[in-house]
């Protein structure tokens, strides 16, 4: 008998064309990102608000930058339809890095417009923990470089994942596109020192 509360399922009644993060990618992204009732959580193009929702169940601050006014809608009606209060994440209509805050704690990248330059803000502010999904193979090279010239990379993930469905009274499976998941962040000097101390 599993006596742990189950989480929720996300909903997402509303669409964004551009799709949510899968499930399985949710889940794997979020475990990543390590959050806490602590930190302050930001995620750089919110979309549908799938891994807006996550967080905001499990971080203590939540900020959601949408470049896009109209997917900015979505994931405000989404985080509605999962009964997160609007008053818990701060909705930010921007094109990243700009109004990006300065004391996140943990970073998601959701798209690859601009990865450079919040990579460059995630140093610079001393972002602990950071995760970028990338489902295109030049643009996972690319970033994996990226996190790996300023010292962020920690581990590179591809994932693919498969759904069973009937076929003719047996059981068949369908792939979801494989998904890139780099992660990393600004390593904690006070971390080193005890490090070394010891």
């Amino acid at each position: 008998m599993n006596l742990m509360p189950r989480t929720p399922a996300i909903r997402l009644p509303h669409d964004a064309k551009a799709g949510p993060t899968k499930p399985a990618v949710r889940a794997v992204t979020v475990s990543k990102l390590g959050l806490t009732e602590t930190d302050h959580f930001v995620e750089v193009g919110s979309c549908t608000g799938a891994v807006t929702v996550s967080a905001a169940r499990r971080a203590g601050r939540v900020t959601a930058l949408e470049r896009s006014g109209s997917k900015l809608d979505v994931t405000r009606k989404n985080l509605a339809a999962n009964d997160v209060p609007l008053s818990s994440v701060d909705l930010v209509e921007a094109e990243a890095p700009d109004e990006l805050p300065a004391d996140a704690d943990a970073l998601f990248i959701g798209g690859s417009r601009n990865f450079e330059a919040v990579l460059d803000h995630a140093v610079e502010t001393g972002v602990q923990r950071v995760v970028m999904n990338v489902s295109r193979l030049e643009t996972a090279g690319q970033a994996v470089q990226a996190f790996r010239d300023r010292e962020l990379l920690d581990e590179v993930l591809q994932l693919q994942a498969s759904h069973g469905y009937e076929l003719a009274g047996a059981t068949s499976f369908e792939s979801d596109n494989p998904v890139y998941v780099i992660t990393g962040g600004v390593e904690d000097e006070a971390s080193d020192d005890e490090e070394v101390a010891s």
